[in-house]
């Protein structure tokens, strides 16, 4: 590029010294010309503010005066940043050293995509995608997300068979690329998402708005994953069902909101009896308060939807249930699903 737009790149950080001091240093020696790195700090009770204020003097920190979550803290970290393009990436991931670069090329050269993500690899199984992005994210019609390597619980090896750049439904916010102009537009993330599928929401608004979300192969970064909270804590739990019903509330149209919340419903009960039969009760729990949360907060989240104007919004969600594909029909890889069931 001859011209290098602005990049901040903003890590949000809450009790995570341990991943600052193990990945800070490979995103500081980025070598993007024109970047501002800043740490955006959840009301840490652990040293990693000193930390970073002694070994890396020239990131900007940002407090918040309380823990406001994934959403809420970056919401309120981002008021106070002044960049051409955002970059939202989680403090588990090591990044290399062209990472910046090529995504932001892709951005620029396409003014209606308004973010876009990484090829995202397995920090422990480099050769592997990882499950939290891995090659762009869609959806099924149910609201479950799936990606291209990474159906379910099955990681695909990265043996280039998703190199192509191309558009996808929802890029991962771990690291999440956005022109600043498209935060601002879209309101940033919905804070009562407080962690989880916040970054899904924000891309169906966009694309609702008639943006575009892409993928970059070009680019590739390795991510731990459940750094802040585990895959097996029922919280994680919890919030992944109670935003995926908030989520369909509020951008699907009204007459569909209807129909695949009602099937969702029984799709959850499913899922808590299957979780009280492996003896995770815990977690049948999760499903249960999700849904009382759902119908407790129903007319507050009808209150966000937005007029339903954009054909091409639903672009990227599979019009059928993926888990259904995978289990029955033993689809376990992304390329195995029917093309022509994506709009």
């Amino acid at each position: 590029m001859k011209h290098y737009p602005k990049v901040a790149v903003v890590i949000l950080n809450w009790n995570g010294r341990f991943f600052l001091e193990k990945f800070l240093p490979s995103v500081y020696n980025s070598n993007y010309p024109n970047v501002e790195f800043v740490v955006g700090d959840n009301a840490s009770s652990d040293d990693s503010v000193d930390f970073v204020a002694a070994h890396f003097p020239a990131i900007r920190i940002i407090r918040n005066s309380s823990n406001l979550g994934f959403a809420g803290g970056y919401n309120e970290v981002l008021k106070s940043v002044d960049a051409d393009y955002f970059v939202l990436l989680n403090s588990d991931v090591e990044v290399t050293p062209d990472w910046i670069t090529p995504v932001i090329e892709l951005l620029e050269g396409h003014p209606d995509m308004a973010a876009a993500q990484p090829k995202i690899r397995s920090y422990y199984q480099r050769d592997h995608f990882e499950h939290a992005g891995a090659g762009g994210g869609f959806i099924d019609y149910y609201g479950f997300p799936f990606c291209r390597g990474r159906m379910l619980h099955v990681v695909e090896k990265d043996d280039g068979q998703y190199d192509d750049a191309c558009e996808v439904f929802w890029a991962s916010g771990a690291a999440l690329f956005i022109k600043r102009q498209c935060w601002e537009l879209s309101g940033g993330f919905d804070a009562d998402f407080f962690a989880h599928m916040e970054e899904v929401d924000l891309c169906w608004r966009l694309k609702l708005a008639g943006y575009r979300i892409g993928y970059c192969p070009h680019a590739v970064v390795y991510h731990v994953g459940g750094g802040t909270l585990a895959a097996s804590n029922p919280r994680k739990t919890y919030l992944n069902f109670r935003n995926s019903l908030f989520m369909m509330q509020k951008n699907l149209p009204f007459l569909q909101a209807v129909w695949v919340l009602f099937a969702r419903m029984w799709i959850d009960f499913i899922a808590l009896i299957h979780f009280l039969i492996a003896g995770k009760s815990k977690d049948a729990w999760a499903i249960s308060r999700s849904h009382q949360r759902f119908f407790l907060d129903f007319f507050k989240t009808a209150k966000k939807r937005k007029q339903y104007r954009q054909k091409f919004g639903t672009k990227g969600i599979y019009r059928g249930s993926f888990i259904w594909a995978f289990y029955i029909h033993k689809k376990t890889r992304f390329s195995q699903l029917n093309r022509r069931k994506f709009l």
